[in-house]
Formats: C-alpha cells, structure tokens, sequence
C-alpha cells in the first residue's frame, strides 16, 4: 500500500549481522524498537527497547502458524490475545482497552459496530508477501478516541504486525536480503498563492492588520464606497457604541468627509432610523521649532482656505459630552459695571429753578443766575 511521505513511517530493516534480529527504524536512522526472534520447541518473539535493551514485549504460541498468540507487555505486565477470525480470508484481531482492532494484511482498523471503521495503521508489503517493509500509524484518527495508554497500545500493535512477518517466513521462507526502499517521486508543486481580496473584504483585512475594532483608516487604497460600507457594517453591531473614522495623511482629508456622509446615507437607505452624533476632531500637526521669523505675513487673500493636516469624525450611538467643542467665555473687563453706564443728560440750572415753588419774602430779589 502506497504511504503518506508526511506522516511518520517505521522502516523495517533486517540486521545484516544478526538474522534473528530487525530493527524498526525511522527515516533519520534512529532505531525505535528491536525485534528478536528466540529460537526452541515453541514459538517466542520480544520485542526490546534498542538504547536500553530492555524487554517491552514478548509473543509466544505452540508454533509460528498457530492462529492464536499471547502477547504479553511488561511494565506494567498486561496480557493482550492475539487470534485469527477470518474463515475465507486474513484477519486477525486483538483487543486494546475498550476497543477492538483488526489486522487485514497491510491494514488495521478499530472496529466499531454498527459504525464504520477507522483505519489506524498501514503498512508498506513486497508483492505477494506478507512481510512489511514499512508501517505508519495514523495518529490523527486514534486522536478521536480515548485510548489512556497509547505507547501500550503502539508496542502491541507492531508486536501483533511482527508475529504475521513470522507466519510468513514459516510459510514462505525466509525473506530476500533487504534493500533500501527508494523514495517515491514527488511532484514538486509552487505554493498557492492566495486569491487578491477585492472591495469591501479587502478594507476589512486592511482594518485587521492594523488591531483596530472600532477605528477605520482612510488612505489612499480603497474606494469612498467600501469604507462607508465597511463603517455601516461596524455600526450595525449593537456593542459597538461609536466609530472612529479618520484620514491617514493629509490627502485623505476630504475621502473622511465623503466616507461619513456615504456611511450615514447608507444607514438611511436600510431603514436605520437611530440617530448618530457626529463629533468632528481637528489635529493639526504641531509646530516646529526654529528660528523665530519676525517678518510681515504675506499678503494673502480673505478667502483663502488651509485644510487641516488630519481628521477624525467619531459617529457616536450615545452622547459625548467630551467631544462636544469647548467654548470660552469673554474675560471680564477692568471697568466696574457703574463705569459703563450711559453718561447722564447735561444738568441745566434754570430747569431747576423754575421747577421749585415761588416764595414771597421780605428779602431783596436774589440776582439770577444765568445758565452757562
């Protein structure tokens, strides 16, 4: 069976110098496993640890094409029993926790009935023999099921798959001397390439790069249109209480105008009828610092306009009242209230007196004095 070259994969190498002994190696060369094949009456098969030599597993039976093993793991000791159940065909099976596998020829599966069943393992076998070269096990699929001892499990599963190359040198003979498998062709493939965001999804992707959840930066990329409707998106959100809509550079000025009045038009189009405060902030670049020019302004005309070096509009659900524009009272001026009073009329001496009571006297007529 053709193997994945992404998942690890097991070589199955014999020892040149020991026939009783393969070693299960990995693709870098590192020896996992050792398994030596012990000689007398009866069948006996371990399975040993190749750094430490010590035993992790070891099969035993009347002979090697006895159809039942017992495989017995140390530390801690558990006893697992290998049979075959296939009458017309090959299959055998174990049992592992509360599941049940089943060998046929370069698969294993966890048997699962009445659901289907789930490959776990697959090996790589020479043609018309039952001897893997190579065998992976497919982690990805025992992920989904709880299985408590998984390297248990791991050594039981190559100790059952070792005892079937057993069988099958008895039934066979021994196999050819072994070669280095060769690699399989892999079509060098470029690297896809990501489709071009267009519109509205690329202001969004934008607006991620940059961390921002509720500011949208106007540049130069992009239409009025996808920023206005990208801000009606965020405003149709009922956790977002206000935006914050703002130029980039100072080109941009005018597309943050037009891009909160398109937004609003939008909101009016859809049937929004919630009304949005509009707080507009001027920042205008600081001033800087050199030598004072202490010549006239030039001339220039009434009319003439700077627009402000950036801009942010903050369209608000909620009131603001921090946003709202500060307005200062006049100062007080040094003249007391009474100082400001009209000037009274000029006082006319005549006026008065006529205005008095005529009184006789005794006394000589006073001289009158004539108003100046």
């Amino acid at each position: 069976m053709s193997l994945d070259q992404n998942l690890f994969t097991l070589n199955v190498i014999p020892d040149p110098s020991t026939p009783s002994a393969t070693d299960l190696v990995d693709p870098v060369g590192t020896a996992h496993y050792r398994k030596v094949r012990v000689g007398g009456p009866l069948y006996r098969m371990d399975l040993l640890d190749p750094l430490s030599g010590a035993l992790l597993a070891r099969a035993t039976a009347p002979d090697a094409t006895s159809k039942t093993k017992v495989i017995e793991l140390f530390n801690p000791s558990l006893v697992v029993e290998f049979r075959s159940v296939g009458t017309l065909s090959f299959k055998w099976t174990f049992h592992w926790e509360d599941h049940e596998f089943e060998w046929k020829r370069e698969e294993c599966y966890m048997v699962r009935k009445p659901d289907p069943a789930v490959l776990v393992a697959v090996t790589k076998e020479p043609p018309g023999r039952l001897r893997s070269t190579a065998v992976q096990i497919l982690d990805y699929n025992l992920h989904r099921f709880d299985i408590a001892d998984r390297k248990g499990f791991e050594i039981a599963l190559l100790s059952a798959l070792l005892t079937l190359h057993d069988l099958s040198d008895s039934q066979n003979g021994p196999p050819p001397a072994y070669a280095e498998p060769e690699p399989e062709p892999v079509q060098a493939q470029a690297p896809a390439v990501p489709p071009k965001l267009e519109g509205l999804d690329r202001i969004a992707e934008a607006q991620a790069a940059r961390g921002e959840v509720n500011e949208v930066t106007v540049t130069e990329d992009g239409t009025v249109e996808d920023y206005a409707a990208y801000s009606a998106r965020l405003l149709e959100d009922d956790a977002m209480l206000f935006i914050s809509i703002r130029a980039e550079s100072a080109p941009n000025v005018p597309r943050v105008l037009a891009v909160v009045e398109e937004a609003k038009r939008l909101r009016y189009k859809q049937g929004i009828e919630e009304e949005l405060h509009q707080y507009v902030v001027y920042d205008a670049k600081p001033a800087r610092r050199g030598r004072i020019n202490l010549d006239d302004p030039a001339p220039t005309s009434a009319r003439a306009y700077t627009p402000p070096d950036a801009l942010t509009v903050h369209l608000s659900k909620i009131d603001m009242p921090e946003l709202k524009p500060k307005t200062t009272p006049p100062k007080a001026s040094h003249f007391s209230r009474a100082s400001c009073l009209p000037f009274p009329p000029r006082f006319s001496y005549i006026s008065a007196l006529s205005a008095l009571p005529t009184v006789h006297s005794t006394l000589s007529p006073a001289r009158v004095i004539s108003s100046p």
